[in-house]
């Protein structure tokens, strides 16, 4: 792959990474924190519960947009390892083209519209707008689309 696009998708790579790390290790206090104030403490926290759960939300979407990265995604492969290369690399283009056309509208475009319609309603412990939540949707369907341009783009810069 061109320099250029290498060093892109490291740099994309490790601050995905880091930013899964700090997003772990709030979600490993948060539920740490929740048990010991209900158990220890006997006065169970009431912002842990819902702030664990966007944790883990943020955690889930970001870990797979990292995954689209690395190829790392579910895939069934008996159709392509059992074609000829030419034929193998025009299906690859096909499914990446496919998914990007779902992760563009059901991801961005449908996770955009879900923020413009969240922002004045609150959640429910934190008081913070909904819309902060669901900002993950359009962010890791962008990480996606670039992920998969990139895929896209590897081969024809292999040759």
């Amino acid at each position: 792959m061109h320099a250029y696009l290498t060093n892109l998708k490291t740099i994309l790579d490790r601050s995905i990474l880091i930013f899964c790390g700090f997003t772990l290790i709030a979600l490993v206090v948060t539920v740490t924190w929740q048990v010991f104030s209900r158990y220890v403490l006997n006065d169970p926290s009431s912002f842990t519960d819902e702030l664990s759960r966007y944790l883990m939300i943020w955690l889930g979407l970001l870990g797979a947009s990292y995954l689209f990265g690395k190829r790392g995604h579910l895939a069934i492969t008996l159709l392509a390892d059992n074609i000829p290369n030419k034929m193998n690399i025009a299906l690859q283009l096909f499914i990446n083209l496919l998914i990007l056309s779902f992760v563009f509208l059901a991801m961005f475009k449908g996770g955009s519209a879900l923020i413009g319609r969240t922002m004045q309603q609150l959640s429910p412990a934190l008081q913070i707008p909904m819309a902060y939540v669901y900002f993950i949707l359009p962010l890791s369907g962008a990480l996606i689309i670039l992920y998969v341009l990139l895929n896209i783009l590897e081969p024809i810069f292999r040759k």
